[in-house]
């Protein structure tokens, strides 16, 4: 079974607020086996939205409507998907007695235009929403099935659980599930995983994709299955390849912060850890890593001191961040007698990132620099990752 998402509201295409129902909505049916291709925004519009609608129509099985369905001039969902598929609206007294219900639990008086929300498209299935004052429909048409909830997160949470996926489930006989693993990974690019495991990129059941970040890349694996011990034993031998390709990178799984998996190393390993960022962001490393594990730390703004401490002519080109960071990591470790260290030493021009251990070094360089809003954090999950992993090393050894 095909869905898609189409959200209603201009404040929506504003920006005014942000669109987190559809991710909700993807997550949950995700979970039930359910595709979702397209994700669409329209405005208050009621010829667009009914454009939009018939556009879904055309190319999933289920179109599922959130927002617009409040007692204003601008709630304008109800007649465009009537308008979608053909259909007239038609007045339900039992919607209305619900409402006015709604209105009495809450001891507010119901307003006159509050009588539009019982006029549902016709010969559509009345959805009951107990937490709001906008009842919801199915409509079950030749076209295919548009369900409409309201646009308030809590209101539209209940009725997705408690009615739409059970109607769902029916509709797909009861089978049907959908599972997903995220290894996270850190210390090695989007391009290089891919280049390692590409062909499983082409996989159609499991599939695998790749989701880069500041620093850091997901491989995701889903499969699609009619149990769960099946999707399980899918999932389990993408993994197994992908471990073996690039388990040397993968920290952890699910929700898991690189953060979090190496100041706990540390902790198993009782090594103290020092930090020093020359850049534009103090405390990026602190704001990271907490104060619990760091021997020492030093933040500086200026690239020129940090040359000066190191014997270098302040202000002079540098000709190699990579080399400048291993020496501030070096001196940092003399200074501070910390078991790891991680050094990195930006400025516009360029950066160095070196992360040293008794037992090893690694290094490297960008040729980009602090003008960039994200470097400070990129260079630090790379200095974060490349010291977890010579940590590592020596919890392996």
């Amino acid at each position: 079974m095909n869905v898609e998402i189409v959200t209603i509201g201009t404040e929506l295409l504003l920006g005014e607020i942000v669109d987190t129902n559809s991710a909700y909505i993807a997550r949950q049916l995700r979970d039930v086996g359910v595709n979702i291709y397209y994700l669409t925004t329209v405005g208050d519009n009621r010829e667009r939205i009914a454009d939009a609608v018939r556009t879904a129509l055309h190319r999933a099985d289920v179109v599922i409507t959130t927002g617009g369905l409040g007692p204003t001039v601008d709630d304008m969902t109800r007649q465009g998907v009537a308008d979608s598929v053909g259909r007239s609206l038609e007045f339900h007294p039992e919607l209305l007695e619900q409402i006015a219900e709604r209105f009495r639990q809450l001891g507010s008086k119901m307003s006159d235009n509050n009588r539009v929300q019982a006029y549902i498209p016709e010969r559509s299935i009345p959805v009951f929403n107990r937490l709001g004052t906008a009842p919801c429909f199915i409509v079950e048409a030749d076209e295919g099935t548009i369900i409409s909830l309201p646009g308030v997160p809590r209101e539209m949470k209940d009725i997705l659980a408690a009615s739409v996926i059970p109607y769902l489930r029916e509709r797909m006989g009861g089978k049907g599930i959908i599972k997903a693993l995220v290894l996270r990974t850190a210390g090695i690019g989007e391009s290089q995983i891919d280049a390692r495991i590409g062909d499983l990129e082409t996989w159609s059941n499991p599939t695998v994709g790749l989701a880069a970040h500041t620093g850091q890349t997901d491989i995701r694996i889903t499969a699609r299955a009619d149990s769960e011990a099946e999707a399980d034993a899918l999932i389990a031998e993408a993994e197994a390849i992908i471990r073996k390709r690039v388990g040397d990178f993968i920290y952890g799984t699910g929700a898991e912060s690189l953060e979090e998996t190496f100041v706990q190393l540390l902790r198993d390993r009782d090594l103290r850890l020092a930090v020093s960022y020359t850049g534009p962001e103090a405390n990026v490393f602190e704001s990271r890593l907490g104060g619990a594990v760091l021997a020492a730390s030093v933040n500086e703004p200026d690239i020129a001191r940090t040359m000066q401490g190191l014997g270098l002519v302040p202000g002079a080109p540098v000709q190699d961040f990579s080399e400048l960071s291993r020496a501030e990591a070096r001196r940092l470790r003399d200074e501070s007698g910390a078991d790891v260290t991680i050094a990195v030493v930006t400025d516009a021009a360029g950066t160095g990132i070196t992360a040293l251990t008794e037992h090893g070094e690694r290094s490297r360089s960008y040729g980009f620099g602090g003008a960039d809003t994200d470097a400070p954090h990129w260079a630090a999950t790379w200095g974060i990752s490349m010291a977890w992993r010579l940590v590592r090393q020596i919890a392996e050894d």
